[in-house]
């Protein structure tokens, strides 16, 4: 048994946890690159406690997906107002800038120098800023993440920036800052957030700590998703949500992912569409491929074994069967109502190059058994219509 663990500096969980940040942003340097999305009220609160700090601040705002034209303009503004670290406040693409930023606080050659696929992946010359991570949604677990996920527009992929050391220095995860998260938001990121947690649990290079955190994780999202998307403010629920999401990010920062991320990044690269719901779309007919891949290839492969205990998990049930849990998780989408790829604009034309793509995406790495050409266009063509078969709603 060989493995490596790495994870943020300090992690702090719990509702109400926020009040911390005046005390750990006076601890890090004298001005913040204030990282945010673009809505003024929800900023707001933790802009508010930043001031009490005494330090200064630099506000920075990402609307939408990060992309890396943008990245490299807001490092340089950090850079000429003299921001020492960073506080990230804001989803997972706000989170993914903050580290980005953070990074090329102090290393400034080139972005495309330092990403992977499209540029030179090469490491980090200097250590990066203090970085807080403080996120307003369950989701991607970018908190706890070693790398940032950004959107080339040239080459119509996201890529990662990625380095050990882009760990944020403190994970400050307060599970109160996600109830105004509208259901549409919960569904998407919540999604993803099982997604990671299930695509980690059965990878190839998962580990007994990350299979821990993985069952963990997987029974609380399993258990609470469908309660924070119909009742947001169930503060229970999203504390499940928000710990689920952190185990999401631990578990695939150390065992890696599958298959549905190594086409998410592709597909998100060449159409506008929310990560979590393309991962939604992929889920059914990318886990049914697998599953159906190992019996077939090897029947004796320890993946298998995963499949089934993650279906026991998420139905809450020793007698569950992943066949079962594979329909049960196709009714969690018809209530979300997650589109098919169709809906982004996916048509069967774009098959052969977002295979092409997916097959060098860094997620593809962690699948359980490698996945054929074949195969691989099967998933496409399944997830282009959309899973919703009557009326959503009578399921709510």
């Amino acid at each position: 048994m060989t493995f490596e663990f790495a994870t943020a500096q300090r992690i702090i969980f719990g509702a109400g946890t926020l009040r911390q940040l005046p005390g750990l942003a006076a601890g890090l340097g004298k001005k913040a690159a204030f990282v945010t999305g673009t809505s003024a009220e929800r900023i707001r609160p933790a802009f508010q406690l930043l001031k009490t700090s005494g330090v200064g601040i630099a506000a920075l705002s990402i609307n939408g997906e990060p992309t890396t034209e943008r990245i490299a303009v807001l490092a340089a503004q950090a850079r000429e107002l003299g921001c020492d670290f960073v506080v990230a406040y804001g989803g997972g693409s706000v989170i993914d800038a903050g580290k980005a930023i953070a990074a090329l606080l102090t290393n400034t050659r080139d972005l495309i120098d330092y990403l992977e696929v499209i540029g030179h992946g090469e490491p980090l010359a200097h250590d990066p800023a203090p970085c807080i991570a403080i996120p307003t949604t369950a989701g991607t677990g970018a908190e706890v993440t070693r790398n940032s996920v950004l959107l080339s527009q040239e080459h119509q992929v996201k890529v990662s920036m990625r380095h050990p050391k882009m760990l944020p220095t403190i994970a400050l995860v307060d599970p109160a800052q996600t109830l105004s998260a509208p259901p549409e938001v919960t569904a998407s990121t919540g999604l993803d957030a099982f997604i990671q947690l299930f695509e980690a649990f059965v990878s190839k290079k998962a580990n007994p700590l990350t299979d821990g955190i993985c069952r963990e994780g997987l029974k609380r999202v399993s258990r609470s998703l469908h309660e924070a998307y119909i009742h947001g403010d169930n503060l229970d629920a999203r504390t499940d949500m928000a710990f689920g999401s952190l185990c999401g990010g631990l578990a695939l920062a150390n065992a890696g992912l599958g298959a549905i991320h190594g086409f998410a990044g592709p597909i998100g690269g060449m159409f506008a569409a929310p990560h979590g719901m393309v991962c939604a779309s992929l889920l059914h007919a990318t886990a049914k491929a697998n599953h159906r891949a190992l019996q077939r290839c090897d029947p004796q492969h320890p993946a298998l074994a995963k499949f089934e205990e993650a279906a026991r998990i998420i139905l809450n049930n020793n007698d569950a069967t992943f066949e079962e849990a594979l329909e049960h998780l196709k009714r969690i989408c018809e209530q979300m109502f997650v589109p098919g790829l169709g809906e982004f604009g996916v048509t069967d034309s774009h098959i052969p190059a977002i295979v092409d793509k997916a097959k060098n995406a860094s997620s593809m790495k962690g699948n359980p058994i490698e996945l054929t050409e074949e195969e691989l266009c099967y998933i496409l063509e399944e997830s282009i219509p959309p899973p919703i078969d009557g009326d959503a709603t009578l399921y709510l």
